[in-house]
Formats: C-alpha cells, sequence, structure tokens
C-alpha cells in the first residue's frame, strides 16, 4: 500500500470540500443567518485537515494502483462526511452528531433518506449545503478533481472504477482527465438546463437551485415537508423528465454530442431502461385507476413515482405508501434496479440485470447443449467471462451483505415492511421507503446504531461495494506490493 498517495489525495479532496463550503456560506449572508458561522469554522477544519495531510504526506511515490484507487474512494467519501455533518452539528440544527452524519452520508450518496422532522424550520444556508451534498456526489467528488486539476497521479482510471457506478467503467477520451472534463461539463449544462425551466415555471431562484441539485445528484432532498407534491403539474413534470435523462448513461450524451447519434440509439441498456419505465408506469396506472380523479392526475403521480424511484432520486408528489399492494411493491423492484451504469442513478444497474439475465440463458443452453460455444454480447461487444463473473460475484455479494444489514436493523423492532424496505432504500440510495419511512416519514425513529449501519449502507450502495469493503481489509493496509 502506497500510504502517502492514499493520504496525500484524501487530503486535497478535503481542500476541495473547504471550497465547496463558499456557496453555502454565500447562501447564508444572502439570507442573513447565523449558520454563516458553523459553516465558516468547518470549511476551516476540512482545509486544515487537508493542508496537513498534503504537507505530512508528500507524493514518493505517484502511480495509483487498484488498491490505492479503491482505499483513496472510500477514506475520502468518510471523511468528506465527517466533516460535511460539522455545520449541522455546530449550528444546532441538527444537534446529534449521529443524525447529522447520517443526513450528510445520505447527501453525499444522492440517498435523500432524512432525520428531519421539521425540516421547513431549516436555515436556507444549511438546505443548500444539504441539497448540494447531492449535486457533489452525483458525478462524484474525485472525479471533479480529476477534471479541474493537472493528472497528478497515473492509473487515474483506477479512482473513477472505484467512485463510478456501473460493471463496466473506461476513457471516452484517450486522456482521464480529458473524461472527467466532458462528463463534468455535460452534468454541468444538464443543471442549468433544469434551474432555468423551473424558474420559468414560477419556482424560487433557490427553489429551483435545490430541487435541481436533488434532481440532478438522483438524491432527492428538498425544502418543504411534501417533497414535490406542492408544486404544479408543469414543475412535476419538468422535474419527472429531468429524473429520467439524469437516470441515463452520460457516455451516451457524449455520443450525441460528437454526432454519433446513431451509435447512441443503438443502447441496448438504454432502451430496457426505457422499457421498464413503460412498463412500470402503465402497470401502475391500471391499478391506480380509481384512487385519483383524473387518467391525466394518474398517469402524473404514476409518471412521477416511476422515475423517482427507478433512477433512485426519492422525491415524491404524492403518499405512495397508501398505495394498492402490487404498486407498492412494483416500486420496490424498481429500487432494486436502479438506473443506467455512468448515470448518476443508484441500484444494482439495468447493465447488471441484462448480463446476468443473458448469463443465465447462456448457461442454459449450455446445459442442454455441453458442445455448444456462446459468448455474452453488450452493447455489440463480447463481454470477457471475468466481466461476467464479476457481475454474478457482485449479485452474491450484494444480497449477502443486503441480508446482513436486514438482520442487524431488526433488533430495532419496527415491523418488516419498515425494515426491508429501510434497508432496501439506503443500501440502493433511494432515500423513502414504505410503512414507518415512507415518503410523509422520515428515519429519525431508529437507533443510532442502526443509523450508523444504514450509513455504511448508503456509502457500500454508492461506491458499489467494493472501495468500502478492501478499505477495511487488514490484509490490504499490511501489504506492500502492488
Amino acid at each position: 500500500m502506497n500510504y502517502s498517495i492514499v493520504f496525500y489525495m484524501t487530503g486535497r479532496i478535503l481542500q476541495i470540500e473547504a471550497l465547496l463550503f463558499t456557496l453555502p456560506m454565500v447562501t447564508a449572508v444572502f439570507y442573513r443567518e447565523n449558520c454563516f458561522f458553523a459553516l465558516l469554522i468547518s470549511a476551516l477544519i476540512a482545509g486544515a485537515v487537508g493542508f496537513f495531510l498534503t504537507t505530512v504526506f508528500k507524493k514518493k511515490d505517484s502511480m495509483i494502483y487498484v488498491k490505492e484507487g479503491m482505499t483513496i474512494v472510500a477514506l475520502a467519501w468518510i471523511l468528506m462526511s465527517v466533516i460535511g455533518a460539522l455545520p449541522f452539528v455546530i449550528s444546532g440544527e441538527i444537534p446529534s452528531f449521529f443524525d447529522a452524519f447520517f443526513e450528510t452520508v445520505s447527501g453525499f450518496t444522492t440517498t435523500g433518506a432524512s432525520i428531519l422532522t421539521d425540516i421547513e424550520a431549516m436555515s436556507k444556508g444549511l438546505l443548500f449545503w444539504r441539497s448540494f451534498t447531492h449535486w457533489i456526489g452525483g458525478m462524484g467528488v474525485l472525479v471533479f478533481i480529476m477534471a479541474i486539476f493537472p493528472q497528478e497521479s497515473g492509473r487515474s482510471i483506477h479512482i473513477m472504477r472505484a467512485e463510478m457506478p456501473g460493471p463496466i467503467i473506461g476513457k471516452l477520451v484517450p486522456k482521464i482527465r480529458e473524461t472527467a472534463k466532458i462528463l463534468y461539463l455535460i452534468y454541468i449544462v444538464m443543471t442549468v438546463i433544469e434551474i432555468i425551466l423551473l424558474c420559468v415555471g414560477g419556482m424560487s431562484i433557490f427553489e429551483s437551485i435545490v430541487h435541481t441539485f436533488g434532481t440532478a445528484g438522483t438524491g432527492g432532498f428538498g425544502v418543504k415537508a411534501d417533497s414535490i407534491g406542492g408544486y404544479s403539474p408543469y414543475l412535476q413534470w419538468v422535474i419527472t423528465i429531468f429524473m429520467l435523462l439524469f437516470g441515463i448513461n452520460f457516455n451516451l450524451y457524449y455520443l450525441i454530442l460528437a454526432k454519433k447519434i446513431k451509435t447512441a440509439l443503438k443502447s441496448s441498456e438504454m432502451w430496457c431502461y426505457f422499457a421498464i419505465v413503460a412498463i412500470s408506469i402503465t402497470a401502475i396506472c391500471i391499478n391506480l385507476h380509481s384512487v385519483y380523479g383524473s387518467f391525466s392526475e394518474t398517469f402524473r403521480h404514476s409518471s412521477f413515482q416511476v422515475a423517482s424511484i427507478i433512477t433512485t432520486t426519492g422525491y415524491a408528489t404524492t403518499d405512495f405508501n397508501t398505495w394498492p399492494e402490487f404498486s407498492k411493491m412494483l416500486l420496490v423492484a424498481l429500487m432494486f434496479i436502479g438506473g443506467c451504469a455512468g448515470s448518476t442513478a443508484g441500484g444494482l444497474k439495468v447493465s447488471r440485470i441484462i448480463l446476468l439475465v443473458k448469463a443465465v440463458f447462456r448457461d442454459l443452453k449450455h446445459t442442454l447443449h455441453p458442445r455448444s460455444v456462446a459468448s455474452v454480447k453488450f452493447e455489440g461487444k463480447k463481454i470477457e467471462r471475468d466481466t461476467i463473473n464479476g457481475v454474478t460475484t457482485y449479485f452474491a455479494l450484494y444480497f449477502i451483505l443486503f441480508f446482513l444489514m436486514l438482520v442487524l436493523i431488526s433488533l430495532d423492532s419496527f415491523d418488516f415492511e419498515t425494515t426491508f424496505t429501510a434497508t432496501a432504500a439506503c443500501f440502493n440510495n433511494v432515500g423513502p421507503g414504505l410503512s414507518a419511512v415512507g415518503p410523509a416519514s422520515n428515519y429519525a425513529a431508529f437507533s443510532n446504531l442502526s443509523k450508523m449501519i444504514l450509513s455504511f449502507a448508503m456509502l457500500l450502495g454508492r461506491l458499489e461495494i467494493y472501495p468500502m469493503l478492501l478499505a477495511f481489509a487488514p490484509a490490504l493496509w499490511r501489504n506492500k506490493n502492488h
């Protein structure tokens, strides 16, 4: 393990976090709020720790290998969450560190699960920071660092692979820094467009920015107790469309910009994603035919909630906890599926589902015809056996961890629906679940132990398991060989 590069890069990340506090501080100054001082103190702490790490742990070897990349990502996300929780604690708006840490992890991992019981009483500066963590975590802060700084280390692709969601991560262009720039440019442009469209619909500039952060990062933090329910149908449709757009692989947007539209439209993952969305909306509309007063209202709520859950955003226009069982179970299924690889959405990812199904059919064919030689193809390319094995291993590890956390959370003695969907919602970075953690409720009633377990689940889900597990493996830190 190259300790110097791990702690040096972690220090750089904390320095960036210190700078990121600037925007919520400006917001606090604009609204003349005392939370400015809590944000300033937190920024100074982040900057001081970052300066210490970058000064003490100077780079001796600039190469970043797989284990360094995984460890940097896991350690950075944990420390960012610890420091990101400080403004809530220092200001006294979330006095408990456990609650503040849960809320901040939920923000950075774009989960949107909350412990707040009176969100509208929060200061605007901290509401801005709370939603800004969604935007930061959506694309990934380490990808941001690679985009703005000269390349500081070799093999930075290992950092991108550890932070970007999906089974297959590659470079759009030969240089990894240029790839990071392209991804963030697309991310920023889409963010600005949504802010403008929300403002056009009558939403205030502050609320437009906050809700766009929640949409872009597919996180779901808002400023009102009823989430998006109190806004106009126009605003709900804008958010619906952008949730679906942010759930698409960003590589496809690059292909469109590069005038390779035909190649982008050949994406089997994208069409499968839209097919799942269309089928789910249709099924729920049919199931809700007598719940709402008109078809247009039924279609709007169904479309919004399907888009919100499959992209793991977690916004709500209605309390879907009161929906018929079929519709609720369909939403739970969508929690696990998630969006496309290379998007800001969570979940298992549509690409993994496709690869697993194709692998199952390949093995069934081989069982019936032992001498046959069948390969798995995805997006027109033959997928290596190692990738297929990686996908199947990921599924196995995913469900082992899921049920382990489910058992631990059950110590709080909530009903099964609450415990199961709370674990699923946090592990898949969705946010709201059902029953006591439905869209009209929160996670405040869970014990501190459960909140830490659920925080760990959120980090596992956002970083797709391996970085978090490997970072805490003793053998990884003892082994000095690459």
